[in-house]
């Protein structure tokens, strides 16, 4: 009889459990009432943007709206940012319009689907954590835009509409603003909604609604798998798409993950939001909705309706679906007035104003690098240009700043026949140029000494001028020693360097 082996878990394992646990339990259930009531006003907010975005994609309401109750409801348990919302959104919904118009709603599914895969390698690669490259000027530059967009968007609502539409807005805008000074039971936003709801209903106002839009869906979503040929042709259509999309999706979803970080004074685990807006996508593209990502506009009015766990985006999601399937009716009588202030106030809310006033005080670059970023996207309605070109804005200015960090001193010996040239900062492929021009190589010496234990060879670049001011002086009949190299400066001569190597000042000199 074998003698019954007991397995004791390591104490490090049983407090990690625990901090697990807590974690989770905190992500939940630390503000049940707060989220639950942040998700209902997220939910009502959603529905008249998913039908806009689905609007903008071409395809029918229920497409949008299927799509933001299953983002949302995936991304609670999947995602990297508790509070956020993830929904269908009209960064990704541009990006769809050709591909529709051209093969149908089924290769729109396909592409949905092969969206999450993309953001699923790509947060197993780790991805996420290229967000620490976005400088704060990106990021407010991103912010900014996003609340003129938000505002941009509300347009349509204000122009060309009766002139009671105004009063109803100055309604809903003081009740969002002011009902918070005297209580905060419930969220200004909800309220804001059920007034202007009652005041139109109960005065019969002819005014334009939520049913005005599009017809809500009667039914739930069903799983279906795409209806395309498992084929390469299929790939060639959807790939370039889906690329784009998952792209744009990540790009989104990890800056907006960054502002809620801000907002809300916590982190987040940018990697497991790629998986978990991967694993979203994924689903969705299943049950005949379209893909998304995180929405700014949505997680402000989460954060500021008390949302700050995972259990109000759940709530968002599912009472997204209640709404349009359960009381349809009812929802299509929400005057599109109270969305629009609720709107209006995510787009004041998440305006960094200080940053108008931080153009004077902070340097030049970092306020071009901002600027940049809200014309390019507010130009161009893409998210990711406008990112891309402020990170390649900060990167060049980054590069410029560090390149003046450059100084080359040198001394002669007595006899004048030697000389010590001592080089301090950076070479890299921005200083190169003036390394190489700052020695004198016609001055007559027999030996020449290059200390750089006061500088930092970082590329091939630096390297490739540290081989050109070695040749020349060795042309002009110098012995060249090279002293001082720190261990990283050393691994990369030892590889890439030619003038220590046999044939290398051929090599040089012939290239």
């Amino acid at each position: 009889m074998r003698p019954v082996r007991t397995i004791v878990q390591p104490k490090k394992d049983i407090y990690l459990s625990y901090i697990n646990l807590v974690q989770t339990k905190n992500d939940w259930f630390s503000n049940i009432r707060g989220d639950i009531l942040a998700g209902l006003v997220v939910a009502l907010a959603l529905i008249h943007e998913a039908i806009a975005f689905s609007i903008i994609a071409g395809v029918d309401p229920k497409v949008g709206l299927y799509a933001s109750f299953s983002i949302a409801v995936v991304s609670a348990f999947a995602g990297g940012r508790p509070g956020m919302i993830s929904a269908a959104t009209a960064a990704t919904a541009v990006l769809m319009v050709a591909l529709v118009k051209v093969h149908g709603l089924q290769y729109l599914l396909a592409t949905t689907v092969l969206v999450g895969i993309f953001q699923i390698i790509a947060g197993f690669l780790r991805l996420g954590s290229l967000m620490r490259f976005v400088s704060k000027s990106v990021l407010t530059g991103f912010v900014n835009a996003l609340a003129i967009l938000i505002f941009l968007a509300q347009l349509p609502e204000l122009i060309g509409v009766p002139t009671l539409t105004y009063g109803m807005l100055a309604l809903g805008l003081l009740i969002i603003y002011l009902l918070p000074r005297v209580t905060k039971v419930m969220p200004s936003p909800l309220v804001c909604i059920l007034v202007l709801t009652f005041v139109v209903q109960g005065l019969n106002l002819e005014l334009r609604m939520v049913g005005d839009m599009g017809t809500l869906p009667s039914s739930l979503p069903v799983f279906l798998v795409p209806d395309v040929p498992f084929s390469i042709e299929t790939l060639k259509i959807i790939v370039p798409t889906a690329f784009a999309i998952a792209v744009v999706g990540l790009l989104e979803s990890l800056m907006t993950a960054s502002i809620v970080d801000e907002l809300t004074d916590t982190t987040s685990n940018k990697n497991r939001e790629c998986i978990g807006q991967g694993l979203s996508n994924f689903v969705t593209g299943f049950i005949g909705g379209m893909a998304g990502c995180a929405m700014i506009g949505q997680s402000v009015i989460n954060i500021k309706s008390g949302g700050r766990g995972r259990l109000s985006t759940f709530c968002a999601g599912m009472f997204l679906l209640a709404l349009c399937v359960g009381l349809g009716p009812w929802v299509e009588q929400i005057p599109m007035a109270a969305l629009v202030a609720i709107m209006i106030m995510v787009s004041v809310g998440t305006f960094s104003w200080q940053s108008l006033a931080d153009l004077r005080k902070h340097p030049r670059s970092s306020s071009v690098v901002m600027l940049a970023t809200v014309v390019t996207v507010v130009a161009s309605h893409n998210l990711a240009f406008g990112v891309m070109v402020g990170v390649l804005l900060s990167g060049i200015f980054f590069a410029g700043k560090i390149a003046q960090i450059f100084r080359l001193t040198s001394t002669a010996s007595s006899d004048g026949r030697s000389r010590t040239y001592v080089v301090e900062g950076q070479v890299f492929f921005a200083s190169a140029d003036r390394f190489l021009s700052s020695f004198d190589f016609k001055e007559a010496l027999e030996s020449v000494t290059i200390d750089l234990s006061k500088a930092h060879i970082w590329d091939i670049s630096s390297v490739s001028a540290l081989d050109m001011v070695v040749m020349k002086f060795r042309r002009e009949g110098a012995e060249v020693e090279i002293i001082g190299l720190n261990e990283a400066s050393e691994t990369i001569l030892d590889e890439l360097a030619l003038h220590d190597k046999p044939g290398g000042i051929e090599k040089l000199m012939s290239n």
